[in-house]
């Protein structure tokens, strides 16, 4: 599936009108038409998951510029997310629960005068 960024639409389309325009150039599979979250009004911009890379790109080829009354669609395919590089927290986290390995602690020099607690007890 490829995501699809599309704006410039009429502010009072519906979910129906942007796949009847789309669907002409290939299967839709989503579509969130974004909206404000009070007024419940669109912003004026949506995204739509189409089924294959060849549909979305002849959608955006066709639809890219074309003016519905006053406005003009400007439609982008939307890069594909790569998965974030581990932070050293997450690093250390994933050794030693995925690993099952204690990761290695510094040993703190003794303070003067303090045996480890094993000596004590026995003494």
């Amino acid at each position: 599936m490829v995501k699809v960024f599309i704006a410039g639409f009429p502010l009072h389309f519906q979910e129906i009108e942007l796949v009847q325009l789309i669907a002409i150039y290939g299967e839709v599979v989503t579509i969130k038409i974004v909206r404000d979250r009070q007024t419940q009004k669109t912003k004026g911009y949506a995204f739509i998951e189409m089924a294959d890379s060849e549909s979305a790109e002849n959608a955006i080829a066709a639809l890219s510029g074309t003016k519905i009354g006053d406005r003009e669609l400007i439609l982008n395919k939307v890069p594909e997310k790569e998965a974030p590089s581990p932070s050293p927290i997450s690093r250390q986290f994933h050794q030693k629960s995925v690993n099952n390995k204690p990761i290695a602690k510094k040993k703190r020099p003794r303070k003067h005068g303090h045996k480890p607690v094993n000596q004590a007890l026995s003494s």
